[in-house]
């Protein structure tokens, strides 16, 4: 009877935790938002000048045919990120059909794969708009240094067009860009992480060895750092792989083990020692 209830207890914590770990990994927060917020009406045209755009944000942009479009968007350790952006054409008669492109660099500006999305399309010369997407690999907190992994920091979206009737050129478009960012959890948590971030002005905010930081920065310095960093980070601050749920499974699975070997040795150990008074008498 004995043996029977502690099996039961032991079942019924590992129920218990078991729940508590799935509900750890269901409720994290999602760092997209259900519904898109309105982000800038304007985009940079080049690597430096990349308009910041938050996971959840719909950003805006008119431009004239043959522009590069450049965004900036924070994609933490553990998200996947997709990017998303529709270009509406004119409605002036065109003289062909046109390609548009999506393209997707790291905080090292390495060219990153799509795993799934329409990339590439061609707009028919009629065609009222077109509608682009990339979605990337999940981003790690640590990878080789001979390897293309996507690594925490500041992803730069550009978007342009790469073949049109030379005619073409200059008709003005309206561009959206919407990127959006989904947890992972940890199976694909690795070991190890970066020192930082990979993210714009990274080195120039830390002082190198020996040097030490101007004590009294001015004022404009100080508010164009602070616009600089909130731009360039999630909006719960990076990570860097402190935590991931396979914490909480470990500790499940340690748990479970230790209960799982007590409940063995109670069934198993008998009831006791034997009693030396013989049988019958």
């Amino acid at each position: 009877m004995r043996t029977r209830t502690f099996v039961t207890a032991a079942l019924l914590a590992g129920a218990a935790l078991f729940g508590t770990a799935g509900g750890a990994v269901a409720d994290s927060p999602s760092p997209s938002a259900s519904g898109s917020a309105e982000g800038p009406t304007e985009a940079g045209t080049s690597f430096r000048t990349a308009t910041p755009v938050q996971p959840g944000q719909r950003a805006t942009a008119g431009a004239s045919t043959g522009d590069y479009l450049y965004w900036a968007v924070p994609v933490d350790t553990g998200q996947r990120a997709t990017m998303k952006a529709k270009v509406t054409l004119p409605k002036a008669a065109r003289h062909g059909a046109a390609t548009w492109q999506l393209d997707v660099y790291d905080g090292l500006r390495r060219r990153q794969a799509c795993t799934y999305g329409a990339q590439t399309r061609a707009a028919a010369a009629d065609a009222a708009s077109v509608e682009l997407s990339c979605t990337l690999r999940t981003v790690r907190s640590w990878a080789e240094q001979s390897s293309n992994d996507p690594l925490p920091g500041t992803y730069f979206v550009r978007l342009t067009v790469t073949d049109l009737p030379q005619d073409d050129l200059g008709l003005p478009v309206h561009a959206e860009f919407e990127p959006a960012v989904a947890g992972t959890g940890g199976a694909y948590a690795v070991d190890g992480k970066l020192a930082a971030p990979l993210v714009p002005g990274a080195a120039a905010a830390s002082p190198k060895d020996g040097e030490s930081a101007s004590p009294e920065p001015s004022a404009s310095a100080s508010a164009a750092g602070k616009r600089s960093v909130s731009a360039s980070e999630p909006e719960g601050g990076w990570s860097s792989g402190r935590w991931s749920d396979r914490w909480v499974w470990t500790a499940a699975g340690g748990v479970l083990a230790a209960l799982a070997g007590i409940g063995g040795y109670a069934m198993t150990r008998g009831s006791g020692r034997p009693s030396r008074v013989p049988p019958g008498v």
